[in-house]
């Protein structure tokens, strides 16, 4: 599945992508601007994913984090994730990391992570892409060289 939103036979909206990896919005999201983080060679899980590729999915997981935190979307917390087999909940055999953007004290989304499991649906996942494409690029512009 996964595979073929790398190759562009899938839909996704895409928040980053360069030459090892692909960020793209969650289709069954838990708070608006989950974002997914793949590597685009296949590995099913931890067990066959070499250290490298998983230090290179956080790094582009902690630039989503940040984007979601300098966004519209007025994130104040994360939650980063990877579902390791079928009893840890995966459920698309493509390893992948889970950037859950959260909203806390007075503003808090009640999502009680990992307990419940509970899907919400982004009404504009388009909008929400964009905040997000916008920030990482933002990011990326004031990052030192």
């Amino acid at each position: 599945m996964f595979c073929a939103v790398v190759s562009g036979d899938a839909p996704a909206v895409r928040i980053f992508e360069d030459d090892d990896y692909l960020a793209f919005l969650d289709i069954r999201p838990f708070t608006r601007g989950h974002t997914l983080v793949v590597p685009k060679q296949h590995f099913v899980d931890l067990t066959d994913t070499p250290a490298a590729t998983l230090a290179g999915m956080l790094a582009v997981g902690h630039r989503v984090a940040r984007a979601a935190r300098a966004s519209g979307l007025h994130a104040d917390g994360n939650n980063l994730a990877i579902n390791d087999g079928k009893a840890a909940f995966q459920s698309v055999f493509h390893i992948h990391l889970h950037v859950v953007p959260r909203r806390g004290v007075g503003l808090g989304d009640k999502l009680s992570f990992a307990k419940g499991m509970l899907v919400r649906r982004d009404p504009d996942r388009e909008r929400t892409g964009e905040l997000l494409r916008t920030a990482v690029a933002r990011l990326d512009a004031a990052a030192p060289d």
